[in-house]
């Protein structure tokens, strides 16, 4: 053999003297090929470096990893329960882990060299990035990636999932000029999140549709947690015009501003109208329950993990970019402004 260049199935069963169905049975590991054969097709397959389009039947472990910023928090767990769901019914492992520290950035050359180590099918990014020499190792390794919530703006060659953060942002934000208010404050997310700005673009721009003021002090930067929620609020309270109503941009932080105005005397919604987003389970259960935008993260998650899996399989995507429908959820925390109380 003259060339030790990569070749393509039917370049190795023509050298192998026997059809493609059989060098398929050999890379999907199959036993009813003869010996001799098997011996032959294998050692063209190290010669020519042949690299197989990655089947179910091929994979090397039957694992995906699924990569966090943080996993301490209810959000995480409902992105978690739908990749679990369609693993489990796919026969796959999942292995979890995440990114230390405050910041959203990539996985350590740790993680990289231990995924290569247990062979995992595909990985699963969720509020995370790879570095671009990350990328090219797993292009390397034939390993696809598809990304939940991307942290930056998704690479086009990188598939994706997301919701539609600007368009739940601006319903959350009609809603409560719908009921009256004006003086409306908003507690967004890391600046250098995509979901976080987003969500402050599309208050923005239903105040900005509104004819409403948007003052510097009316802007606060969370980060998604509840302790950043419960400050935040507090200095919105101590304005001299204090807000009459809140968005805030993820319900642990929503969660936070209850505990402010609880703090203060005040009571949601007679002193202060409270909007979050996401609809985790605590929603339903805090008190008042909390309107919010609902984020469909345990079918994003599914959706990613189809994905994945179909990529892991050799085939093409439809779409490597899906944004799911975040529809708002009108509960109990918010009132019409004659109701409230603050002056």
């Amino acid at each position: 053999m003259a060339s030790h260049s990569r070749a393509t199935m039917a370049e190795i069963a023509a050298e192998a003297g026997v059809s493609v169905p059989t060098v398929s049975k050999v890379l999907n590991g199959r036993h009813d090929v003869a010996p001799a054969t098997r011996e032959r097709i294998e050692e063209l397959l190290r010669a020519r470096s042949y690299l197989p389009r990655r089947t179910p039947a091929a994979r090397t472990a039957g694992l995906i990893d699924v990569v966090f910023v943080d996993l301490g928090n209810a959000w995480a767990m409902e992105i978690l329960a739908g990749v679990e769901e369609v693993a489990h019914r796919a026969g796959i492992g999942v292995v979890v882990s995440a990114v230390h520290g405050r910041t959203r950035t990539a996985p350590d050359r740790r993680w990289l060299e231990s995924l290569a180590a247990r062979r995992s099918d595909g990985v699963l990014l969720v509020l995370s990035e790879l570095a671009a020499d990350q990328r090219a190792r797993l292009a390397q390794l034939g390993i696809p990636v598809v990304v939940v919530d991307p942290a930056g703006q998704p690479d086009p060659s990188v598939p994706s999932v997301g919701a539609t953060n600007w368009t739940g942002a601006l319903t959350a934000t009609e809603h409560l000029i719908g009921l009256g208010h004006r003086r409306i404050a908003v507690i967004g997310g890391p600046g250098d999140v995509l979901c976080a700005r987003a969500r402050v673009d599309g208050y923005r721009a239903a105040m900005h549709a509104a004819g409403l003021p948007v003052p510097a002090s009316y802007e606060r930067t969370g980060d998604f947690t509840s302790p950043t929620g419960h400050r935040e609020t507090l200095a919105l309270l101590d304005l001299p015009a204090p807000p009459t109503a809140i968005f805030a941009c993820a319900d642990e932080m929503a969660r936070g501003a209850y505990e402010a105005l609880y703090e203060r005397g005040l009571r949601v919604p007679d002193d202060l109208s409270v909007v979050g987003f996401d609809d985790l389970e605590q929603a339903r259960w805090s008190i008042p329950p909390l309107t919010t935008v609902r984020q469909p993260l345990t079918e994003m998650a599914g959706l990613a993990t189809r994905m994945l899996l179909t990529l892991i399989a050799g085939d093409p995507l439809d779409s490597t970019r899906l944004e799911l429908a975040t529809p708002l959820v009108v509960r109990a925390s918010t009132a019409p402004l004659g109701n409230i109380s603050m002056s």
